[in-house]
């Protein structure tokens, strides 16, 4: 038995040397441009490096941001998938190791044995059996080193994809924010407004009951007035519905959302350099997960094709186990066995080969998707870069329009009491300065929407440890 043992343990050791069969993973060429477009030369220096509160020094956005992380349910999902594809990966690295199970069992009655029907020509007599059974299989072809592969790949994806959805979570939330604080600049545009062509009817109104003005004029003045009236309940409405948005992402019930600041007051970075292009490709966790995807794939044709070779590996078995029941604990009722098997196809109606060729096909679509993650990823950042440095321009534009129209406001409404212009001149300037200033406005809410956009972009926070997202940890950190 020992000798047996032995020679049968040597040989499978020597099988362990064989070769891996599939393609070994090389990372799919995806060309990086030298700069991004709207960048005007590549630097070493990129804003995601930066840990998130770095970019966004609004102190209750911080802690919106804080509450995100720590409760967001959709993050909560990610970290669960995160777990499944840990223990699938432990499950394929138990692959190398021998599976052991045990049974047991005793019995009595008449032709059967442990409750299977046996011939014993009408004997009673009972049975009993205790033993250990292992199995083993050599990895000769490399089947189980590439499934430990497959595995670890998509556990490696799950976790990039979990950080992708960290990224996006805090660009959820400031945009979210960004967007509540435009709407209510924009509410209070509106009320101002409002108050303007109140004011304009009062004089109106005035004139009116002196006898130098028409009812035309009141009603005009009226109408305006009621109609940027409007706007105020509506845009009380959106508030409210935004304030909903984020406490979905905070992971919390509908309610309002406490906010000190304004839209005005939220500094936008004076330089934002967004770094080497190349380097992009290591950062963005959507396209990391994408190239876990090409490296999975590609261990399923190393798995697909192993499964033409046989499966090599060893049995042993040891125990005892007597009929009659009597003789159980005699010597001749030990049992033990060691023996080495091996199994192969012989003929599946072309499913092996059915099989391989769809591993290869799943391996080009996954190079695929990799590649246009990457170019998604670039157009993103150029997206970005471009939209911060236009938006400059249009605000700048922009800002000299609403001054000129609050001017043109100022000066009708003196030429109107002077009695040198018509209400007409009055309603025209105010009609034109309301829409300038939501303008203006909503052009402020998008240029720091491109700052966010930009950090998520760049996969940024990309070289912070989980434990720095978010809590003390965090705030230790803090510049």
């Amino acid at each position: 038995m020992r000798r047996l043992a032995v020679v049968v343990l040597s040989g499978a050791l020597a099988l362990l040397t064989g070769c891996v069969v599939g393609p070994n993973y090389q990372r799919p060429r995806a060309p990086a441009p030298p700069a991004y477009r709207g960048q005007t030369a590549a630097e070493s220096a990129s804003m995601a490096d930066l840990p998130w509160w770095s970019v966004f020094h609004d102190e209750t956005l911080q802690g919106l941001v804080r509450t995100a992380i720590a409760n967001n349910l959709d993050l909560r999902a990610a970290a669960a998938r995160v777990e499944q594809a840990r223990q699938l990966s432990v499950q394929a690295r138990s692959q190398y190791l021998p599976g052991v199970i045990y049974e047991t069992g005793i019995s009595g009655g008449q032709n059967e044995s442990l409750g299977t029907p046996a011939p014993e020509y009408g004997a009673r007599q009972g049975t009993a059996a205790a033993y250990l059974q292992a199995a083993w299989e050599a990895d000769v072809w490399g089947r189980i080193r590439r499934s430990n592969e497959y595995a670890l790949a998509v556990y490696m994806g799950s976790e990039q994809a979990r950080r992708g959805v960290l990224l996006s979570l805090v660009s959820s939330v400031a945009t979210a924010y960004y967007e509540l604080l435009e709407l209510d600049l924009r509410l209070d545009i509106a009320r101002r407004t409002t108050e303007s062509f109140r004011g304009s009817l009062d004089i109106f109104q005035q004139r009116l009951e002196g006898g130098t003005a028409s009812r035309l004029e009141t009603s005009r003045a009226r109408a305006a007035m009621e109609q940027t009236a409007a706007s105020i309940p509506d845009l009380e409405r959106q508030i409210a519905l935004k304030e909903n948005e984020i406490g979905v992402l905070l992971g919390s019930l509908p309610g309002p959302i406490a906010r000190k600041g304004t839209l005005l007051e939220q500094t936008i970075p004076p330089e934002v350099p967004a770094g080497v292009p190349s380097t992009l490709l290591e950062r963005r966790p959507d396209v990391l997960a994408a190239e876990q995807g090409v490296r999975a794939a590609n261990a399923q044709i190393g798995i697909a094709t192993a499964n033409f070779f046989p499966r090599i590996g060893l049995t042993s078995l040891f125990g005892r186990i007597s009929t009659p029941l009597a003789d159980f604990t005699q010597g001749r009722a030990s049992l033990w066995s060691v023996a080495g098997l091996a199994a192969g196809p012989v003929w599946e109606g072309w499913t092996l080969r059915a099989q391989k060729r769809q591993a290869v096909a799943e391996w080009d679509e996954a190079r695929a998707a990799y590649e246009q993650a990457a170019l998604s990823a670039f157009r993103d950042v150029s997206n970005a870069l471009i939209a911060r440095e236009k938006l400059e321009a249009v605000r700048e534009r922009q800002t000299a329009a609403v001054k000129a129209y609050q001017e043109a406001v100022d000066v009708s409404q003196q030429r109107y009491v002077a009695g040198k212009s018509s209400y007409f001149e009055v309603l025209e300037a105010q009609q034109e300065l309301f829409p300038a200033e939501n303008a203006l406005a909503e052009t402020e809410l998008e240029r720091r929407l491109a700052i966010v956009q930009l950090y998520e972009a760049l996969g940024g926070g990309w070289n912070l440890p989980d434990a720095q997202w978010n809590g003390p940890a965090a705030q230790a950190v803090r510049p």
